[in-house]
């Protein structure tokens, strides 16, 4: 009787914390949008008012102070209506912003089509300060939130306590992958495998018992949550009865499928009965999405040439300073498999190849790419660009040449192509970027494996919204300089 009502207990904690968290998401939108609102009347009208031409309301013109706090609450209405502030997506990944956005988005559509439709003489300058600096801020807010909560992640708050079912190699898997990304919020308590065993299924994760006494160990575990890998030995009706089970002590199940690597929003549920289905769509290397995309690589990079040509010049000057050349040129394999020639800002000293040779055993790289923290063929200048990445401005000249991306998979030396099985060729797919989730997930700290998967899981699953997601976290990396060298 008693575990039983700790599971109930447990539960309770897990719905308090999200209750919590999605309470502070919405705190934080209604001041926002409140504070956006109020600006963009006091910007376009100052602290007077304005009637809101053509809008009546028994028979009297809306006062623009009536009409900004009735946007405000439909605004943070459409945020909540939109799921945004859902437990299933907040925390992490990129549908959080994307519904935010949409929200947003649709709002002002709408209102849009309201003013044209009824004759409304919205004021155009409020409008244009409301919806896009709304935008960012909600974004901001949801940005430092997150950040907030993965802290508590890492002190073991606001977390689901989970126990692994399945296979040894298929919870391995799955078990490790949950572990590289702490921004999920799942700690894993230990795993149930087929016939049990004293040899941990990963560091810290030990196996709690075999199929046979799985429910009993799930809840002598306090786990609030079970994430099932998959197995041969669990017959769908038994599978089906566990989930009763689990039902009946409110412990959340949590089902990995086969495919890996796939986001969400390529992921569709098709429901049938007896048998839910999921549909995979695959990722968009054409059309108009990838048109989008390259519409946007063009419009940044002359945006940043233009708004960066003082700094260019600046840091021109400083690289020269040593009589060698200001830019590097080296050859990338990009799209495609085709070579191009990728441009940086010098950071070695001018006869740094004729100097490798003598290095190569002190590399402090990955198994693939010669590095060293403490490069003697580094120039003083070079170290300082290195950190903070400025040494890679110059490629927005390959974006705008159509080289590479503003986000994409780390463009790659053709002595690493070599060496590239079919399933890393799938690289080649997209161009490559001057950011990634390579930039923005340890830089030089990375092993050859986690580079492969996270610029694969890039290729299999990048969006426009994830790309904004990207370039937004790696400012902060390139401000702070981690993982570089």
């Amino acid at each position: 009787m008693s575990g039983k009502v700790d599971f109930v207990a447990t539960a309770h904690t897990v719905a308090l914390w999200r209750h919590a968290y999605a309470k502070r998401l919405a705190v934080t939108d209604t001041i926002i949008v409140c504070a956006v609102v109020a600006f963009a009347q006091i910007a376009r009208f100052g602290f007077g008012d304005s009637r809101v031409v053509g809008l009546n309301l028994l028979n009297a013109e809306l006062e623009y102070s009536m009409f900004s706090i009735a946007l405000a609450l439909v605004w943070s209405l459409s945020l909540q209506l939109s799921g945004s502030r859902n437990a299933k997506v907040v925390g992490g990944g990129s549908l959080e912003y994307k519904r935010v956005a949409d929200a947003t988005i649709r709002l002002f559509g709408v209102l849009a089509i309201l003013a044209f439709g009824f004759q409304l003489q919205l004021a155009r300058g409020y409008v244009l300060v409301a919806f896009p600096i709304g935008l960012v801020l909600l974004f901001l807010g949801r940005w430092q939130w997150r950040r907030w909560l993965l802290t508590q992640r890492t002190r073991g708050l606001f977390a689901h306590h989970a126990v692994v079912l399945g296979e040894r190699e298929k919870s391995r898997h799955v078990g490790a992958s949950i572990m590289r990304e702490p921004g999920l919020g799942v700690q894993l308590l230990g795993a149930v495998t087929e016939t049990g065993s004293d040899q941990d299924l990963l560091p810290g994760v030990p196996v709690l018992a075999g199929f046979d006494s799985a429910l009993q160990a799930i809840l002598a575990s306090g786990a609030d949550t079970v994430v099932y890998s998959g197995s041969d030995r669990f017959s769908p009706e038994a599978l089906q009865e566990l989930g009763w089970e689990l039902e009946a002590a409110k412990i959340e199940l949590l089902v990995a499928p086969a495919l890996t690597g796939i986001a969400g929003p390529r992921l569709h549920s098709i429901p049938a009965p007896g048998l839910p289905l999921i549909q995979v769509d695959y990722p968009a290397f054409e059309g108009t999405k990838y048109l989008a995309k390259r519409t946007f690589d063009v419009m940044g990079s002359v945006l940043a040439l233009v708004v960066l040509s003082p700094i260019f010049a600046v840091l021109a000057v400083c690289v020269r300073q040593d009589g060698g050349k200001a830019l590097f040129r080296q050859q990338r394999i990009g799209v495609g498999g085709r070579r191009f020639e990728m441009l940086k800002f010098r950071t070695m000293v001018v006869n740094a190849e004729d100097q490798l040779p003598s290095l190569l055993d002190q590399s402090d790289g990955n198994a693939m790419l010669f590095k060293m923290r403490n490069d003697p063929r580094v120039t003083a200048v070079g170290r300082a660009l290195r950190r903070h990445s400025l040494d890679e401005l110059p490629q927005l000249i390959n974006v705008l040449r159509g080289n590479m991306s503003l986000v994409g998979p780390r463009p790659p030396l053709t002595s690493e192509v070599e060496h590239y099985d079919h399933r890393t060729q799938r690289r080649f797919l997209v161009r490559p970027g001057i950011t990634g989730l390579w930039q923005v997930n340890g830089r030089s700290d990375l092993s050859w494996d986690d580079s492969v998967r996270l610029d694969l899981f890039y290729v299999e699953n990048w969006s426009l919204t994830g790309d904004l997601v990207i370039l937004w976290r790696t400012m902060r990396v390139v401000l702070t300089g981690a993982g570089a060298y």
